[in-house]
């Protein structure tokens, strides 16, 4: 390199804005760069490190020949958390009061101190106002603040160096941007619920500037360093503010080809408050979000989010001869086509975490944009053709609103369905645009509130409670159960298996979930009727077997009795009422996804076995204590509790399914309550089957009945041990240290066992009874049992026991990593 080129030194030397600096500088100055770990020709410089930035500052003297004509001060920290980190101190501060120190100590010359600043530091102005130098700092955050700090401590420091404060609107390229536009642009490619709201003025907007005109700023500064007055300070930036608002509508434009972006006004306190939570959510749950990565919108950003910054830039025009060559305007499509060219690049340039469903698609596919457009593309044409459904829950909500006074309903019960019924028609209508997903998660909520409304306010008569039922019923169907599924990623609703990675069926089937949504309409049915016997719409209920408890009223039959017991009036509600709730929910949920659900709607699966597996549990929990604490049983609970309990099997398998589909993602590498909520692609080739329907009907009942299930004799011979002890108390009695309790209460859970293991998924299960059989043997001996009951209960306990011990038939089936836990 020719000796008689001045030198420029530039701290950060490493960074995306030092090395652009260094190349453009190079070819005029002999540029010596500065970065923490050295290597590839620049100088090692840890600026919290005396020692360090001694070392560096000799090396800039011997290789400048003792003078350099500027000083580009570029390394800094800085975060958007909005947190006075303690490296905002130790790096910014004391490091540049460090590096000052030892540039005026040391056997160097410098001329001029470039300190890149921010336009930050200023009090924001108002839209349709512009700030220059003149305006007063009035740092609002961390970052800034610590900017304006360290521009004091040059002013303390510099000496005979002449500094420089090039105050910087935010930057951007073709390819990256400021993390405010660039996570803006982010929220808006994935449709984020975030990308449709903004807490401050939308007509507020803040100055950018092209990296280009920036060097050239920085250029121009230092080839003018000698006419420019110490302690200077320019503005550098484009001088207009594009608005957030005109921002959304050109992205959405531009990403989507939608001609509006619709973006709601929200309360800053209730942004406040759910950037708070969101914030606190992440830590409280490791590699739960995306990879840990803490969201970007923090609760000071929302009083931030008002504040303008239009430059006056006449002064850089004047001093610099320096004017901004490109605008963020004519720069956006730019940055647009950088994402839609390869979205992963563009996130990973742009320091942003791709959402899970961006990983797994870039994994799976070579273009990432056209998995994404087709997704978009499909749930639009679906929800085209069920365009009918959220009209007809309109009109529910109309008949909602017209029908109280034609079905004579109590007041109370009339005016609540004209409120839910207009709050449906607006639901209904809201769900008719693809863009508001939430208006069919109303609608659904609001099914709910009108099948519950008749056991809060007393309907009147029966048609009232008929009515509830079938119009919540209906509105939930129509508002989630129809296509296109809520919530599926694109890459979760585009690739990947219909079936699990080594199963021989899927679990989420048509034929797997009919059985139990036929199961509970049977449970809907007796808890619709025994409803409308509490709230008084019927004078009776049906019961052939068994007669009400000793001291009850004998004209009641033992159904009667048990849903007007103690136990029954405890709850606030007819509990009859609240089992139909449960069933209408559970068929509900389980019409809703295809058969792939196991991976694209988990968290739907888990709920789905929730309302199955703990309250098949209860139902005979109550069954157990029918007898016990009522004295008598019911035929229609007991017909219910075995609908409930026959269910378990049949949604054991996909429980299993997506409980090891959750498993691998995590293992992959994707945040698990991610995938749980929005689902992914797994392991296996692109399979986008459907249900066939078109089989011999003979096939599929048989598919629907033996579908992960099977039935060996030696569980079905466990169910009729189970009902022998359940019945025993007819014949032993439940006298004062009998063993009628303990035969009822074993005899109930031998048969949930029993069934429940019939799920070869669940076929270790069976085990179980044989600690029901020991129980078995031990009470007799609690109680002071007569030799012919204690004899029954052993004979019993040695069938439970030696049924439990054979597997039986698993059907041939594979479940994947799970067949080890199937002996």
């Amino acid at each position: 390199m020719p000796e008689h080129r001045e030198t420029v030194v530039i701290t950060g030397a490493d960074g995306a804005i030092g090395t652009a600096l260094a190349e453009r500088l190079a070819g005029r100055y002999r540029i010596v760069g500065l970065t923490h770990e050295g290597g590839d020709g620049t100088v090692p410089c840890d600026v919290t490190d005396d020692a360090s930035v001694r070392r560096a500052v000799e090396t800039v003297a011997q290789r400048s020949g003792g003078r350099v004509a500027s000083v580009v001060h570029l390394a800094g920290y800085y975060d958007f958390t909005g947190e006075d980190d303690p490296l905002y101190h130790e790096v910014n501060e004391a490091g540049t009061r460090r590096l000052l120190r030892a540039l005026s100590a040391g056997p160097v010359e410098v001329e001029q101190f470039l300190y890149a600043g921010t336009m930050l530091v200023h009090e924001a102005g108002a839209p349709g106002e512009r700030i220059d130098e003149s305006a007063p700092e009035d740092p609002s955050w961390a970052y800034p603040e610590s900017k304006a700090r360290t521009e004091r401590i040059i002013c303390e420091e510099a000496g005979t160096i002449r500094p420089l404060f090039l105050h910087l609107a935010g930057l951007y390229d073709e390819e990256t941007a400021v993390p405010t536009l660039s996570h803006q642009i982010a929220r808006v490619y994935e449709r984020e619920i975030k990308s449709h709201v903004y807490a401050g003025d939308a007509e507020a907007g803040q100055a950018f500037v092209h990296q280009d005109d920036m060097l050239a700023a920085f250029e121009a500064a230092i080839e003018r360093r000698a006419a420019l007055d110490p302690n200077e300070v320019i503005l550098v930036g484009e001088p207009d503010a594009v608005s957030y608002e005109e921002l959304q509508e050109r992205l959405g434009r531009l990403i989507h080809g939608e001609d509006h972006w619709q973006t709601l006004a929200a309360p800053k306190p209730l942004a406040k408050v759910g950037a708070a939570l969101e914030t606190a959510a992440e830590p409280a749950i490791p590699d739960a979000f995306d990879q840990g990565q803490k969201p970007f919108i923090r609760p000071f950003m929302i009083d931030l989010a008002s504040d303008h910054y239009a430059l006056d830039v006449s002064k850089a025009r004047r001093l610099l001869g320096w004017r901004p060559r490109r605008r963020i305007r004519d720069a956006l499509p730019e940055l647009v086509a950088a994402l839609k060219r390869d979205p992963m690049a563009w996130y990973e340039a742009n320091h942003i975490t791709p959402p899970v469903w961006l990983e797994s698609a870039a994994e799976r596919v070579d273009d990432v944009e056209a998995l994404r457009a087709g997704a978009e593309a499909d749930y639009r044409r679906d929800h085209r053709q069920f365009l009918w459904a959220h009209c007809t829950n309109a009109a529910l909500g109309a008949w909602l609103v017209v029908s109280p006074p034609m079905l004579g309903l109590d007041p109370a019960l009339g005016w609540t369905n004209v409120v839910l019924g207009l709050l449906l028609i607006g639901a209904g209508l809201a769900s008719c645009s693809w863009r508001l997903p939430w208006g069919r998660w109303a609608a659904a909520g609001l099914g709910v509130l009108v099948l519950f409304a008749p056991l809060v306010w007393h309907p009147g008569t029966g048609t009232g409670w008929l009515q509830g039922v079938l119009v919540g019923l209906a509105a939930m169907s129509l508002a989630v159960a129809t296509p296109p599924a809520i919530g599926v990623s694109p890459v979760a609703r585009r690739t990947g298996p219909t079936i699990p990675p080594g199963w021989d069926y899927s679990p989420s089937d048509w034929f797997q979930r009919i059985p139990v949504i036929a199961l509970a309409l049977v449970g809907l049915g007796f808890s619709y009727y025994l409803t409308a016997y509490q709230i008084e719409a019927i004078p009776g209920v049906w019961d052939p077997f068994f007669p009400a408890s000793e001291g009850r009223d004998p004209s009641l039959n033992g159904t009667e009795d048990i849903v007007t017991s103690s136990v029954s009036e405890a709850w606030p509600v007819p509990d009859a009422g609240i089992g139909a709730l449960t069933y209408a929910l559970e068929i509900v949920v389980g019409l809703v996804g295809t058969a792939r659900r196991w991976r694209t709607m988990p968290w739907l699966v888990v709920l789905f076995g929730m309302m199955i597996v703990p309250l098949g549990v209860v139902s005979i929990g109550f069954i157990i204590i029918q007898p016990i604490v009522i004295g008598t049983y019911s035929t229609l609970a007991l017909i219910g509790a075995a609908a409930m309990v026959l269910q378990i099997p049949f949604s054991l398998d996909e429980l299993v399914a997506t409980g090891q589909f959750l498993v691998r993602r995590h293992r992959a590498g994707r945040p698990w309550l991610r995938v749980f909520f929005t689902g992914d692609t797994d392991e296996g080739a692109d399979d986008m089957r459907d249900d066939d329907f078109a089989r011999p009907p003979g096939v599929i009942v048989r598919d629907m009945l033996t579908g992960g299930m099977t039935v060996p004799w030696t569980l079905a011979a466990s169910v009729g041990v189970g009902i022998a002890l359940m019945v025993s108390p007819l014949w032993l009695g439940w006298q004062e240290g009998s063993l009628a309790p303990h035969a009822h209460v074993v005899g109930a859970l031998a048969i949930v066992v029993a069934v429940s293991a019939m799920a070869p998924v669940a076929r270790l299960a069976r085990l179980a009874n044989v600690a029901l059989a020991a129980w078995l043997v031990w009470a007799p001996f609690q109680v002071d049992a007569a030799l012919l009951p204690a004899a029954f209960a052993w004979a019993c306990a040695v069938a439970l026991a030696a049924l439990a011990i054979p597997r039986g038939d698993v059907g041939g089936q594979r479940y994947g990593s799970w067949d080890r836990w199937i002996r």
